[in-house]
C-alpha cells in the first residue's frame, strides 16, 4: 500500500486550514483516491484509517493545526500564486460610462445590495465615468426616513465612489411631463376601472374600455387628478404595449397611481407617484445611462422599460441581467427588519442576527472582504448560492494578521493547582511572531484558575492536560495536581486558562444569544478585532463584552 499515515495528516491538515480548521471526511476521500486509485476496493478501511486523524485535527484550533502544519508539512503554507479574477468586459462600451445604483429607501444597505454596489463600481473604475446613487423613494408608503443618510454612508464604507446622487421624489415634475409626451402619442391612457376588472381583462387579452379615449381627454383627466385627488377609486395612468403579448406581465401596465400616505421627504406637495418601471426608464435616459447590471428578477421590467424608450426614440442603454444568488438563512427584507425594530424584537439596524451592512460592520467584516468576494463570484447569468464558508475565509486574509490572540474561558470553574511552582506565563500574542511581543502572567504557587467545564468534564481519571503556555496537569479524585513544566512527551490536550482575576465578559454570538466567562485581564483595554483561541475572531467593542465573527 503506497499510502502512509502522513500522507493522510496532511490532507487533514490542508483540507481542515482551507475550511476554517474543520477538516471534511468526504472532500478528503475524494482527493485521496484522485491521488492514489489503487485503494479504491479498500475505500472502507480508508476512512476507518481518516477518521481518527480529521478527529484529532478538528479538535486543535486553526492557530494549532497551521503551527502543526509549519513544524511538520511547511510547503502546505506556502504562499501559491493563484488565479486572478477579473469581471468580463462590458458589451458595447466605446468609451467613460453612466452606470447606476438604485437602492429603495426603505432601510440600510444589506448583503444583497453589496454585489450591485461593489459590480458597477468595479466597472466604472475599469472604463472611467460616473457611477450614480438613485434613491427611488415613490412609494412613500415604504420608506424608512433614515434611509436617506444611510445608503449613502453605506455605500462609502464599502469603498464605493458615487459621482452623483439622485432622490427621485425631487424629480416628479419631469415625471409628470413625460408622462403628458406619452399621453398626447397616444402611448398612454388614463383608466378608471376597478383593479379587479383591468387585470380580468388584461388576462383575457381584451381592451381597457378606456384605451381608445382621446390624448385630449386623458390630459384633462391627468392634470385634473394633479390638482385634486377622488377620495374613492381614483384612476392609475396605463401604458400601451400589446394586448396579445403571450407574457401577461409585459401587456398595459401601470405607469402611475394615487398614494395618499404623506411623504418623508416631500411632505403632502404629491399624490400620483410613479410606479418603479416608469420613474427608472425616465430617469435612465435622462440621466444618460450607458450600461444596466441588475438581476434576472428584473427581466420582465427591462421589457417593460424598453417601451418607453421606444415610444420617446430613446438610446437604449446596454442590459446585463446576473444570475440571482440566493442567501439562506438570512433576513434581507428591511420591511421585516423594521417590523422586528419596531417590535423590539432586534435593537436596531446593527443587530448581529440581520444582514445589514451595519451589522456585518459591527461584527467585524471588512469592507474588502465584500468586494472580493462578490469579484470572485463573478458576472454571469447563472443562479448560485452565497457561500459564508468562502466570504468568512475572505474576512480572515484580511483580519488575520492584525488580531491579537487571547483566552476566553466560557463557563468558568475556579480550579486550584497543587503541587504548582511559583512561575511567569509567556504567552505570544501572535503565534509564531515573537516580535508582536507577549502577554504575561506571573503565577504564584499552587494558583487557583478558571477553567472551561466542557474541557475538564470529559477527562478520565489520571488525564494529563497541558494549560496551554503555562504547565500539564492531571486530575487524580477530583484534586487537580502539577505534573511537569514540560512541552514535550507524548500529545496531550491543550486547555485554555484565565488567571483568578479574570473579568467577567460576555458574547455575543451572530443568533442573538450570549456565551458568558472570563477574560484573561491582558485583553481587558483591547478594543477591535481580536481573536479567542479555540472559538474564533471577534470584535471586542468594550470592557464588559464582544461580538462573534466567525472562526
Amino acid at each position: 500500500m503506497s499510502l502512509q499515515i502522513t500522507d493522510i495528516e496532511k490532507s487533514v491538515l490542508k483540507n481542515a486550514i482551507s475550511h476554517e480548521g474543520k477538516a471534511d471526511l468526504k472532500s478528503i476521500v475524494n482527493k485521496l483516491l484522485g491521488t492514489f486509485p489503487e485503494l479504491r476496493p479498500a475505500i472502507g478501511s480508508l476512512i476507518k484509517d481518516i477518521k481518527p486523524v480529521i478527529e484529532a485535527i478538528n479538535a486543535l484550533s486553526l492557530d494549532e493545526q497551521m503551527k502543526l502544519a509549519h513544524e511538520r508539512y511547511p510547503d502546505l503554507l506556502e504562499t501559491k500564486k493563484k488565479e486572478e479574477h477579473v469581471l468580463p468586459d462590458l458589451k458595447n462600451v466605446h468609451g467613460p460610462v453612466v452606470m447606476r445604483m438604485a437602492p429603495s429607501p426603505s432601510g440600510p444597505l444589506h448583503l444583497g445590495h453589496s454585489r450591485m454596489c461593489i459590480l458597477n463600481d468595479e466597472y466604472v473604475r475599469r472604463y472611467g465615468g460616473e457611477l450614480i446613487l438613485r434613491i427611488e423613494d415613490t412609494n412613500p408608503a415604504n420608506i424608512f426616513p433614515g434611509a436617506y443618510e444611510m445608503i449613502p454612508e453605506d455605500v462609502a464604507w464599502l469603498g464605493v465612489n458615487v459621482t452623483k446622487l439622485i432622490i427621485q421624489s425631487e424629480r416628479m415634475e419631469l415625471y409628470y411631463e413625460k408622462a403628458k409626451e406619452l399621453i398626447a402619442l397616444k402611448k398612454a391612457y388614463m383608466c378608471f376601472c376597478k383593479p379587479e376588472d383591468f387585470k380580468e381583462d388584461l388576462m383575457n387579452k381584451r381592451a381597457c374600455p378606456h384605451r381608445d379615449t382621446s390624448p385630449e381627454q386623458n390630459l384633462q383627466a391627468f392634470d385634473a387628478l394633479l390638482k385634486t385627488c377622488p377620495e374613492e377609486n381614483p384612476p392609475v395612468l396605463i401604458i400601451k404595449t400589446k394586448l396579445d403579448d403571450p407574457n401577461p406581465a409585459l401587456r398595459d401596465w401601470i405607469a402611475f397611481r394615487v398614494i395618499r400616505v404623506k411623504h418623508p421627504h416631500t411632505g403632502d406637495k404629491y399624490h400620483f407617484y410613479p410606479l418603479m418601471n416608469f420613474s427608472v426608464a425616465v430617469d435612465d435616459h435622462e440621466l444618460g445611462l450607458t450600461n444596466i447590471i441588475r438581476g434576472m428578477d428584473h427581466l420582465n421590467n427591462t421589457y417593460r422599460q424598453k417601451y418607453i424608450f421606444e415610444y420617446l426614440n430613446w438610446k437604449v442603454p446596454e442590459y446585463f441581467h446576473y444570475g440571482l444568488v440566493n442567501i439562506s438563512d438570512t433576513i434581507l427584507s428591511t420591511t421585516a427588519m423594521r417590523k422586528g425594530i419596531d417590535s423590539g424584537e432586534f435593537h436596531g439596524w446593527d443587530d448581529v442576527r440581520l444582514a445589514t451592512l451595519r451589522a456585518l460592520k459591527a461584527r467585524g467584516y471588512q469592507p474588502e472582504t465584500f468586494r472580493k468576494y462578490w469579484i470572485d463570484s463573478g458576472l454571469n447569468d447563472v443562479n448560485s448560492e452565497f457561500s459564508w464558508d468562502i466570504f468568512n475565509s475572505i474576512n480572515r486574509q484580511f483580519i488575520d494578521k492584525g488580531a491579537n490572540r487571547y483566552f476566553f474561558v466560557a463557563e468558568p470553574v475556579p480550579v486550584k493547582i497543587m503541587g504548582a511552582p511559583a512561575t511567569t506565563s509567556k504567552i505570544p500574542l501572535y503565534p509564531r511572531d515573537d516580535a508582536r511581543g507577549f502577554r504575561t502572567y506571573e503565577m504564584p504557587e499552587n494558583p487557583e484558575v478558571f477553567l472551561n467545564k466542557a474541557d475538564i468534564s470529559t477527562l478520565s481519571d489520571s488525564d494529563e492536560i497541558r494549560l496551554k503556555d503555562l504547565y500539564n496537569v492531571k486530575f487524580v479524585e477530583g484534586t487537580c495536581l502539577f505534573t511537569s513544566a514540560e512541552n514535550s512527551g507524548p500529545k496531550r490536550q491543550i486547555v485554555h486558562w484565565a488567571p483568578l482575576n479574570a473579568s467577567q465578559f460576555k458574547l455575543i454570538m451572530p443568533d442573538g444569544n450570549e456565551i458568558t466567562g472570563k477574560l484573561e485581564p491582558e485583553a481587558a483595554k483591547v478594543k477591535g478585532i481580536i481573536q479567542f483561541e479555540r472559538m474564533g475572531f471577534v470584535n471586542k467593542i468594550d470592557e464588559t463584552h464582544a461580538l462573534y465573527l466567525h472562526r
